[in-house]
């Protein structure tokens, strides 16, 4: 049996165990406080290649800790740009209220219940000069018929098909448009944004304006989005900003036979037994925009989406950003194509400026060759919420 001795009733193999683990210590601060070793193990680090994680790794546990100090203030700037944004938010709601006098005259000036105003309809163009001229010369050659053609121009009221002009300009809108969707957005009035109210959990509903249809009862249709600013706490670092996290709909109250988001097939049944055939009708999802308005739900009980979900939930995210922060504020832009040239140009602009810099890395690299070889707002009555 193996002879275990004591000290004061410590094991002596504790004992020494303690007296190498203090010896080895001393000789470690020695060793770190000779210049020749230090210079010989910055060489070797100098020689291994460099990835974030593989430096860090190679740190002094003091180094380290300090780092992690640092990622707790991070932390801390998290949460306060979480607040900035939170005013943010506030800051939108105001000036909300100071758009809607204009979008509402908007409005008006879509459905013709008003008619602008000649101050209010006047507009300098950047070819004005260019037009005038033209105009000029085509006056002086065809004035008669001109005239003649002026007096048969229609005159329909507001400007028709509007909004429904806007979804087949968009590309992330018209995608979603099917041909039996269309004769219903061509009574699409108006499309309303609404903040959440003070104190409330941060959100926006859209609000789709209908005149009276054949199609459904409803006057307006909503989808409302949930908004979270604040970072994950399992992933802190990740926070950029407020982001959608879940959305709902509302039912739409769809005249009898008119309802375009399902459709019906029919089946044919065999009997097993008698081995006779009877033929049954049921009723299958069909493609349609209007499926905007009954939302895949976030997963809220732990369970992953699959990826066709997650692709179809941050689709539809993205689609109630752009409602909000583009088709919204510049639907004009957008009715006439301006918006969508500079979306285009802007994109342009950028492809074009890495190719650039991609041009002058490579011209770089063969001169060295040469030379050394990142409150939800309550409902409209009109729409129930899902």
């Amino acid at each position: 049996m193996a002879d275990h001795s004591f000290s004061d009733g410590v094991p002596s193999d504790s004992v020494e165990a303690a007296k190498n683990a203090s010896n080895t210590e001393k000789l470690t601060d020695q060793v770190m406080q000779n210049p020749r070793v230090l210079a010989a193990l910055q060489e070797r680090l100098d020689s291994v290649p460099h990835t974030p994680s593989s430096y860090i790794e190679t740190l002094p546990k003091a180094v380290k800790r300090r780092i992690n100090a640092l990622k707790q203030l991070q932390v801390r700037c998290a949460h306060i740009e979480a607040k900035f944004y939170e005013e943010v938010h506030d800051l939108e709601r105001k000036y909300a209220a100071l758009y809607q006098p204009l979008f509402d005259k908007r409005r008006e000036f879509i459905t013709g219940d008003v008619e602008p105003t000649d101050a209010e309809s006047e507009w300098h163009s950047e070819n004005e000069e260019e037009e005038k001229l033209a105009g000029d010369m085509k006056n002086k050659v065809v004035i008669t018929e001109k005239e003649a053609a002026t007096a048969e121009e229609p005159n329909p009221k507001g400007i028709p098909e509007f909004w429904f002009t806007i979804f087949r300009n968009v590309d992330m809108l018209s995608e979603l448009v099917q041909e039996y969707d269309e004769p219903i957005l061509k009574h699409l009035q108006d499309i309303k944004v609404k903040f959440s109210d003070p104190g409330q959990p941060m959100s926006f509903v859209l609000e789709f304006h209908f005149e009276p249809n054949d199609y459904f009862t409803n006057s307006v249709l909503t989808k409302t989005y949930k908004m979270k600013s604040e970072p994950d706490k399992a992933d802190p670092f990740s926070f950029e900003g407020p982001e959608i996290v879940d959305c709902d709909g509302c039912t739409i109250d769809w005249k009898k036979g008119k309802n375009v988001t399902v459709k019906t097939i029919k089946k044919k049944q065999k009997h097993k037994g008698r081995g006779t055939v009877r033929t049954i009708t049921k009723q299958v999802p069909n493609e349609s925009f209007f499926n905007f308005f009954n939302p895949l739900k976030a997963s809220g009980d732990g369970e992953s989406l699959d990826e066709d979900s997650e692709f179809t939930l941050a689709s539809d995210f993205e689609i109630g950003h752009f409602f909000r922060e583009r088709i919204v504020p510049r639907a004009v832009l957008y009715f006439t194509g301006e918006a969508i040239e500079d979306d285009d140009n802007f994109e342009e602009g950028e492809e074009g400026e890495e190719e650039e810099l991609e041009g002058d890395e490579e011209g770089e690299d063969e001169d060295d060759a040469e030379i050394n070889p990142k409150k939800e707002p309550s409902q409209p009555a009109e729409c129930k919420q899902q």
